[in-house]
C-alpha cells in the first residue's frame, strides 16, 4: 500500500492543473460536481486509477462494528434506532462489560477482522464512563486490533484521554451537507460535529468520517459533504459511506431509496477527492446487489465491516461476504 505523497495538491475536472490549484488545494463545491457529472465510464476509470495509485485494488479491509451500548440517545437523529425521540423496537441497555468486549473481539479477530470498531448510543461520554473506555480500549488493542470508538460528542480532554489510551480511530460522521443537515437533526449542530473531530485530530487520532445517502437530500448535498471532509485540516483517513436503512417508527423510514449508480458516483467522488483515505461500504449493503458491491469497489470502495449485526441492522452474512470475495478475486488486506 502506498501512501500519499508530501505535498500532493488535489485532482480537478480538467486534465490539467491550473495555477490556482496548484497553489490553493481546496475542493469548491463546482469542481467536485463537475467530476461527479462525468460520464459514467469515465468516472469509474478515473477513480480505479487513483485508487491503484495509493492501495491494491484486490485487497479489502476488514472491519467488525459491536454496539456496546445501545438505545436511550438524546439526540434526534432522524434516521436513527436508537434515539429516544423515535419510537422503535431497540430498548435502552447499559454499558457492556469489559470481559464481554474482549470475548468478541477475539471472535472478530478469528474471523478475520484487523479493526475492531465499537459504538454507544450516547450524545457523549459522561465523566464516569471514561474510565470505562479506557480499560476497554486497552484490553482490545492488547488482541492486536485497531481500535475506534464512536461515543458522540468529545471535548478535548476527553479526546486527548482517549489518545493516551492508544485509541487508533474515532467515528464521529458528519451525515450529511451543513445545508440540510438541520432537516435530519436538530438536537447538535454541524459545528459541533466539527469541534469534535478537530479535537479528535488535534489528540493525534486518526479520523474516520462519513455519511449517509438516501435521506432526502440532493445530489448536490451528497457531493458538498465530501467536499467539507476533503477540506478539513486533515482528510479523514477512513471514510464510511452508509445507504440509509428504513427504521420503523424513525422520521425517515419511508424515505425514497438512492439509486445504485448515484450510489457508486458519490464512492467514486469520495476515492478521487481523498486518494488515501480508507472508503468503506458500510450500512446498508444487505439491500446492495453483488453486482452493485463490486462497482463499488471497481470504484475505490477498500473497507467493509463483516459481521451479522452493524449496531441494530442487518449485515451480509460472513459466508455470503467470501463467496463475493471469492467471485471477484479479492483478498482481506
Amino acid at each position: 500500500m502506498l501512501g500519499a505523497k508530501e505535498g500532493e495538491t488535489k485532482p480537478i475536472p480538467s486534465q490539467e492543473k491550473s495555477p490556482a490549484r496548484a497553489v490553493t488545494p481546496e475542493w469548491t463545491s463546482q469542481d467536485a460536481w463537475a467530476v461527479y457529472q462525468l460520464p459514467f465510464n469515465d468516472l469509474l476509470f478515473r477513480s480505479q486509477s487513483v485508487h491503484r495509485e495509493h492501495f491494491d485494488p484486490n485487497r479489502v479491509q476488514l472491519s467488525r462494528l459491536l454496539n456496546i451500548k445501545t438505545g436511550g440517545c438524546p439526540e434526534d437523529c432522524g434516521y436513527c434506532s436508537q434515539s429516544s425521540h423515535h419510537s422503535t423496537a431497540v430498548a435502552p441497555s447499559k454499558l457492556m462489560e469489559v470481559e464481554k468486549i474482549v470475548a468478541e473481539a477475539r471472535k472478530a479477530k478469528e474471523s478475520g477482522a484487523t479493526r475492531y470498531c465499537m459504538g454507544a448510543a450516547w450524545r457523549n461520554p459522561k465523566p464516569r464512563d471514561m474510565d470505562a473506555i479506557v480499560e476497554i480500549v486497552g484490553a482490545v488493542k492488547q488482541l492486536g486490533l485497531e481500535t475506534c470508538l464512536t461515543l458522540g460528542m468529545l471535548d478535548r480532554g476527553q479526546a486527548d484521554r482517549l489518545s493516551a489510551a492508544g485509541l487508533d480511530y474515532y467515528n464521529h460522521n458528519i451525515d450529511t451537507s451543513e445545508s440540510y443537515y438541520p432537516s435530519v437533526i436538530s438536537t447538535r449542530t454541524f459545528a459541533d460535529r466539527l469541534d469534535t473531530l478537530s479535537h479528535v485530530h488535534e489528540a493525534g487520532m486518526k479520523v474516520c468520517c462519513g455519511g449517509i445517502l438516501g435521506m432526502g437530500e440532493s445530489e448536490q448535498d451528497r457531493v458538498d459533504m465530501l467536499v467539507t471532509l476533503s477540506n478539513l485540516p486533515k482528510a479523514p483517513e477512513s471514510v464510511p459511506i452508509n445507504m440509509l436503512i428504513p427504521i420503523a417508527g424513525t422520521p425517515m423510514a419511508k424515505a425514497p431509496p438512492i439509486g445504485p449508480i448515484e450510489f457508486v458516483r458519490i464512492v467514486a467522488l469520495a476515492r478521487i477527492m481523498m486518494p488515501a483515505s480508507f472508503v468503506r461500504l458500510s450500512a446498508g449493503r444487505s439491500a446492495m446487489t453483488d453486482e452493485m458491491q463490486a462497482l463499488c469497489f471497481f470504484a475505490g470502495a477498500n473497507s467493509i465491516f463483516v459481521g451479522d449485526t452493524l449496531l441494530t441492522a442487518g449485515n451480509p452474512q460472513d459466508e455470503a461476504d467470501r463467496k463475493l470475495f471469492r467471485r471477484l478475486g479479492l483478498e482481506a488486506l
